[in-house]
């Protein structure tokens, strides 16, 4: 996505909630989501089906992304979830297991992993990130965390769950 076609003011008052703001992002970023679905899906339909979902998405979640920076990234993820997703659904594409995603990883050479690892990790929602980061980097038990997010255990573990299942999702791809 073109940063000089969404500018960091847009984006700003877009994440802050204001309607006009978030409808003028998401019809400028429209084109780009539906080219990038074409150009990622497996058919024509699940590229549309991608795209509006990608829209709906962004809608919805517009304030939780941290960054004008790391928009784009989260984006595109959004949109090849989608895609991967419904290629799945379809049976077209394989679910990869834990084995295959740990080989297909050590064949990465070290540099471009801790660059991708860091990708995985921006790409994640806020809500996601914060929990995988206080548990995978800084350690921290599972206690700990819902103390320091106000939240359940099992909210953590499920959190937790998640951001790794879309960690390795995008590191697999």
């Amino acid at each position: 996505m073109s940063a000089a076609a969404i500018s960091s003011k847009l984006f700003e008052c877009a994440r802050l909630g204001d309607p006009h703001a978030i409808a003028a992002l998401l019809e400028t970023a429209q084109p780009d989501i539906r080219r990038y679905a074409r150009a990622t899906c497996r058919s024509s339909a699940d590229a549309e089906d991608a795209a509006q979902e990608a829209l709906w998405i962004l809608f919805r979640h517009v304030g939780t992304i941290r960054s004008w920076l790391a928009f784009s990234a989260w984006l595109f993820s959004v949109v090849r979830r989608e895609c991967l997703r419904l290629a799945r659904r379809a049976g077209l594409a394989p679910d990869i297991d834990d084995d295959a995603a740990e080989a297909l990883l050590l064949t990465r050479p070290e540099n471009d992993l801790r660059i991708d690892v860091a990708a995985a990790f921006e790409a994640l929602p806020p809500h996601y990130r914060d929990v995988a980061l206080m548990r995978d980097v800084k350690e921290m038990t599972i206690d700990e965390i819902a103390d320091a997010i106000g939240a359940t255990r099992q909210t953590v573990k499920a959190r937790l769950h998640r951001a790794r299942a879309l960690m390795r999702e995008y590191l697999t791809r």
